[in-house]
């Protein structure tokens, strides 16, 4: 007797943003860029029903680590109030992404896809619990094992050499002006809706081409 039965694809979705105080220069395009984000998770939860979509999503600067979804279905979640993001304080980095990923990891199982999302606009410089190799020995385990990682960060930043530091293969780098900001979630959407299609496909993206327009 033949089944109907659907392989649901699980994907989650963890989205690390700092809001430390110089980040208040782009807070309004950090906020919209956020919520379209949200609102392209929703999307792929439409386009790909066979896929089930789970929100994690973090800010934080070095006062508080704020959780507005934690393995959220994609289709409870709701644009973020604009009271939400409000930048100050330094940048804990080694703490948001390690707390972030230790999160997620105990969310999910090895068949499950996750994409992570770093956005910065300033390296570490006030982290107390986790050091860069600790969360580098945790960022390569996990890149076997359906876990993807993108760094994206101002032109003030050694982008590049910055996500090599944590073993990231996928970078990105923008302008950090109103017009910067927009293009690069856009950018980061276009890019989140491949990978969605890749997953859908059974298809790996190939290593260092997360971000690329072609």
């Amino acid at each position: 007797m033949k089944t109907n039965e659907v392989n649901i694809k699980r994907v989650h979705n963890l989205i690390i943003v700092d809001e430390s105080g110089s980040m208040s220069i782009i807070r309004k395009q950090a906020f919209a860029g956020m919520n379209e984000t949200l609102q392209t998770v929703r999307q792929m939860q439409e386009k790909f029903p066979d896929q089930e979509q789970r929100v994690t999503l973090i800010t934080f600067d070095s006062d508080h680590t704020k959780l507005h979804y934690d393995n959220t279905p994609a289709a409870q979640t709701k644009d973020l109030a604009w009271e939400a993001y409000n930048p100050c304080a330094a940048t804990p980095l080694y703490d948001a992404i390690g707390k972030g990923i230790s999160k997620v990891q105990a969310q999910t199982s090895d068949d499950d896809n996750v994409l992570v999302t770093i956005i910065t606009d300033g390296e570490e410089n006030s982290s107390e619990e986790w050091t860069l190799k600790m969360v580098r020995t945790m960022i390569e385990k996990l890149k076997k094992q359906h876990w993807t990682f993108t760094l994206i960060g101002t032109e003030n930043l050694d982008v590049e050499t910055m996500a090599h530091s944590f073993a990231i293969d996928e970078h990105l780098e923008f302008q950090q002006t109103e017009a910067g900001t927009r293009a690069m979630f856009a950018r980061e959407r276009s890019s989140r809706e491949r990978y969605n299609c890749c997953v859908a496909e059974d298809a790996a993206m190939p290593t260092g081409s997360f971000f690329n327009e072609n």
